[in-house]
């Protein structure tokens, strides 16, 4: 564990936050733990089950505490399972095997069909869309749709921002809350404030965790022309990490049924999207609802 730890105190204190978080889960739910070839795999699940299913990934850095504030929303209307990434700071196994690999697109085999999944819709977050468009490329015909928010491996990775946070994060907590600052951008008047126990506990996680070092790989445009289901991506035109707008130029040249949310003044935390993200999960709930009620015609 020491590996993506700096401590095994470290840890512990982490993941007893977490525990704490997960007590207040906004709604009745199930926390899950399931055998994956690369180790233990922690998830919860609430919402109708029989429902629509949808993973959640989260990114690096994060856990399931992330997607708190829309599950409520989500779970309404679907059977959600927010995943812990193996390799990051939740109760998943440390494994980290190399993302250019097969292995990620195994382990998610594994988890969906530990949940009895043949099928389900992803919604990923900077790694984790890294993850979801992985397994999207190499599973087509295993992914109903996939929301994408600031998506790493499409577009151009950003040196500048590493080499300028580096300095400020050695300042401790202050440096720390600095550094998120600057990922986040400009938050929008429609987003909730900030939850102040959230943020001490992103802070907690990075004075004590290792993140990955190694580069993400980019997308071929091979890989990326897989993708024929609908696709929503939503970016921060203002992401320090980041070419949003490289992001969706290959995205709208290769997946053809592409939803674009860019928001100018965004960084690469982005916020208030549950209700967007919602609307484009039920296009596939509509749909098929119209077309049960006018037999006979084609959509």
């Amino acid at each position: 564990m020491t590996r993506i730890w700096k401590s095994e105190a470290g840890a512990r204190a982490v993941q007893a936050r977490y525990l704490e978080f997960l007590q207040h889960w906004p709604v009745p739910n199930r926390q899950l733990r399931v055998r994956t070839g690369q180790g233990e795999t922690f998830i919860v699940a609430c919402g109708p089950e029989g429902a629509p299913p949808i993973l959640l990934l989260q990114g690096s850095g994060a856990n399931a505490v992330m997607w708190m504030g829309d599950v409520a929303a989500w779970a309404v209307h679907f059977r959600v399972y927010a995943i812990d990434l193996i390799g990051e700071p939740g109760l998943s196994a440390p494994s980290r095997p190399p993302l250019g690999s097969d292995a990620y697109a195994l382990w998610l085999d594994d988890v969906m069909q530990a949940l009895s999944l043949p099928r389900a819709s992803i919604v990923g977050v900077s790694l984790g869309g890294w993850v979801a468009l992985d397994y999207a490329t190499r599973r087509p015909e295993r992914v109903e749709r996939l929301v994408l928010l600031a998506p790493s491996g499409v577009g151009r990775q950003k040196r500048g921002f590493l080499l300028k946070a580096l300095p400020v994060l050695l300042l401790g907590a202050w440096g720390r809350r600095r550094a998120m600052r600057t990922l986040a951008g400009r938050t929008p008047a429609q987003a909730p404030p900030p939850n102040p126990h959230f943020a001490a506990f992103v802070s907690l996680i990075f004075e004590h965790f290792r993140p990955r070092r190694e580069p993400i790989p980019r997308f071929s445009d091979e890989r990326l022309e897989r993708l024929s289901m609908p696709v929503m991506l939503i970016a921060g035109g203002s992401d320090p990490l980041l070419d949003s707008e490289e992001t969706q130029r290959r995205l709208e040249r290769w997946a053809p049924r592409l939803t674009v949310r860019l928001l100018p003044e965004a960084g690469h935390v982005l916020f208030g999207q549950t209700a967007p993200i919602l609307e484009f999960l039920s296009e596939r709930s509509a749909s098929a609802a119209a077309s049960s009620r006018s037999p006979g015609y084609a959509t």
